[in-house]
């Protein structure tokens, strides 16, 4: 029987490998999330807060605001909680958490796409439906079930007679009424955030952008998605050699499907869902 990921921590240090391009949704999201902030000292919830990165954006924005910052990773807050240290951290599960009915703005960078199926809209919008008029949601996702850096990771897997095909032989991927294996959900599309969210907003914004993010070879984006979407993958596989063979195929194939740029670098598509509302 395959092998279950099992539960390890994320890591910072591999997340901020990457900071400033993960970072850059962010912004654009803060941007669109300002406008509908009137309090000059807003009560603020960072949901699934990572490293602190996006934490550090809202204090930015909102100097005067209380914030707490809320993820499940140890070593994710532990960072935090070392570069904002007079920043509230606390560790809780995304899916029953309650922030204070009086906060102001509940921001989410990336955590929701972790949440399967038939969990991830419900949980926001029981989220959505706690707030007090006015306030506001504002999350992003990666929208990348289907670009070629997470299709090849399901496709590696499923290789037969690899160092690593034990451990994903019996783990259903691609198959999404089996919660217990590593791959993610599709995200659901522009119109089900809407029609969640709508019946109780004043607002609701919904957009999709394609980043273009320039790396120095097809190494670099195993790097990118090893502190995220791969990891799940990588957790499943015991044996160090298996896993690094995993890699190397992965990587390899890849290759055939980012092209070098002119320089010889490459460009990693990387899609992402944002969505503002409103409380009525």
């Amino acid at each position: 029987m395959a092998a279950q990921p099992e539960k390890k921590d994320w890591s910072a240090t591999q997340y901020l490998k990457f900071g400033n391009e993960r970072t850059r949704a962010v912004h654009d999201l803060l941007a669109q999330v300002t406008p509908h902030i009137s309090s000059p000292n807003p009560r603020i919830y960072d949901l699934g807060c990572g490293p602190g990165n996006s934490t550090q954006a809202l204090l930015s924005a909102f100097p005067s605001a209380r914030i707490t910052g809320m993820d499940s990773s140890p070593d994710m807050l532990s960072k935090a909680r070392a570069t904002l240290p007079d920043v509230e951290f606390v560790s809780s599960d995304l899916s029953t958490y309650k922030p204070d009915q009086a906060a102001d703005l509940l921001f989410s960078n990336a955590v929701f796409h972790w949440l399967r199926t038939d969990n991830r809209i419900p949980t926001l919008s029981k989220l959505f439906k706690n707030l007090q008029p006015g306030a506001v949601l504002a999350i992003q996702v990666p929208d990348n079930y289907h670009f070629p850096s997470h299709t090849l990771m399901r496709t590696t897997a499923c290789l037969t007679n690899k160092p690593w095909s034990k451990y994903f032989s019996s783990s259903h991927i691609g198959d999404t009424s089996d919660s217990s294996r590593p791959d993610l959900d599709p995200i659901e599309p522009p119109s089900s955030f809407y029609n969640a969210l709508s019946p109780h907003a004043s607002l609701v914004n919904v957009w999709r952008t394609e980043y273009q993010h320039v790396l120095s070879d097809h190494g670099a984006i195993v790097e990118w998605v090893r502190a995220t979407g791969l990891q799940p993958y990588l957790n499943c596989i015991e044996d160090e050699g298996a896993r690094e063979a995993f890699l190397t195929e992965y990587e390899e194939r890849l290759k055939g499907e980012y092209e070098r740029l002119g320089d010889g670098r490459v460009m990693l598509g990387y899609p992402r869902l944002f969505v503002v509302a409103v409380r009525k």
